[in-house]
């Protein structure tokens, strides 16, 4: 299983959003999309669809933007990735196995789902900006 290239865009759109989450200013879809290199059209139909969903909030005006609608380490991935991919529709099984073979590969498919949900409700937007900024301290040191 791979991360669509739609989870990808929308996790690092929250990830720069969670990076300036302290300082209570609205980050403007040009800055996030120069900042992450995401089209600025994709871009704007993400963050109107984490809008819907509670993720993000969005200001109008001159100085407006999105921030987030909650703090960073209060998103999970699973939000995300959720909320993005439909996680929760995909997981109910709505044809009967009709053979043994079709009922354990259905019950080893929910166990793998389950397994990734609980995983990814593990790992919150702070410990990516963490991890990310642990990483960007690592290149420093190692060009010095």
């Amino acid at each position: 299983m791979d991360l669509s290239s739609k989870s990808e865009y929308a996790l690092l759109a929250l990830l720069e959003l969670s990076a300036g989450y302290g300082g209570g200013e609205p980050l403007q879809i040009r800055q996030i999309s120069a900042n992450q290199n995401i089209p600025d059209r994709y871009l704007e139909q993400l963050l109107a669809h984490l809008r819907r969903a509670g993720l993000v909030k969005s200001q109008r005006g001159a100085r407006g933007g999105y921030i987030l609608a909650r703090a960073p380490w209060l998103i999970s991935l699973y939000d995300v990735i959720s909320c993005i991919e439909g996680l929760e529709a995909q997981g109910e099984i709505t044809k009967i196995p009709e053979t043994a073979e079709a009922s354990v590969i259905q019950e080893v498919w929910g166990e793998l789902r389950q397994a990734m949900a609980q995983a990814l409700q593990g790992y919150t937007l702070k410990d990516l900006l963490e991890r990310r900024n642990a990483k960007q301290q690592l290149d420093i040191m190692y060009y010095i």
